[in-house]
């Protein structure tokens, strides 16, 4: 296999760890792990590599950026093996994560642009007990106005998707402008069919940037981190379709 490249030449393990920024010892790391094909040896035992694992090599660093250290050297163990179909699968399972990754990012961005931004809670007034003291809104109030049961709320609290304060001299649970904020971002994101534990993460995004108006930032950010795990995977295919080719 490869055999106009293996006949092209011969690298000692300096040569390939030099042309790539790595060290000797990376690179025999890296065979060892089957990340590069198993290297024939002198009569003195030292390796002697070729510049199929040098293509080797770059396929692997090529695909690290955007499918992870640990998927891409399981990629590069299945394409040495010659089980390259179970390599495709874990491309595409790779893909299908970012896939996802961007589904998710859309939600969010979606339910924040139907969160108009308001004045915080006022208490309901003339509602007796249902009045929380202070700015907030009781749970009964709160989810009148969500259109949700009381228990779907507490539900989401046991879930740390929303915190209430307690009121002290009742310990009925009061909605301040933050939890109300969380609530409604999570009845977007259900509404839109995700999960609680997906949404977990995303309303810790909320409360990590300050709110939903800070945020936007924090999406920008996602969204080119995103846009360049698509492009990394793109280039790593490249790679790896060279040395797929090179191998024969």
């Amino acid at each position: 296999m490869g055999r106009n490249l293996q006949s092209g030449g011969r690298l000692r393990p300096v040569d390939l760890a030099r042309a790539h920024g790595l060290s000797t010892q990376a690179v025999r790391n890296y065979e060892e792990a089957g990340i590069l094909p198993p290297a024939a040896r002198t009569s003195h035992g030292y390796r002697v590599y070729t510049p199929l694992h040098a293509r080797a090599l770059r396929a692997f660093l090529a695909l690290v950026p955007g499918h992870g250290h640990r998927t891409a050297a399981a990629i590069m163990r299945e394409v040495n093996a010659g089980a390259v179909e179970e390599a495709l699968r874990l491309l595409d399972e790779s893909h299908a994560q970012l896939l996802d990754d961007r589904r998710t990012l859309q939600a969010v961005a979606g339910a924040l642009r139907d969160l108009a931004p308001g004045p915080a809670p006022a208490p309901d007034a003339g509602r007796g007990q249902d009045a929380a003291p202070g700015p907030g809104l009781f749970i009964g109030p709160l989810a009148r106005r969500l259109g949700l049961r009381p228990a779907t709320l507490r539900a989401w609290e046991r879930a740390g998707l929303v915190r209430p304060r307690r009121d002290p001299r009742t310990g009925y649970r009061v909605f301040d402008e933050a939890a109300v904020r969380d609530a409604r971002l999570t009845h977007q994101l259900r509404r839109g069919g995700y999960p609680l534990e997906q949404i977990g993460p995303l309303i810790a995004r909320v409360r990590t940037a300050g709110g939903l108006e800070p945020l936007g930032a924090a999406l920008a950010d996602w969204r080119a981190r995103l846009s360049a795990r698509g492009r990394a995977m793109l280039a790593g295919a490249a790679e790896l379709e060279g040395y797929l080719r090179a191998r024969g």
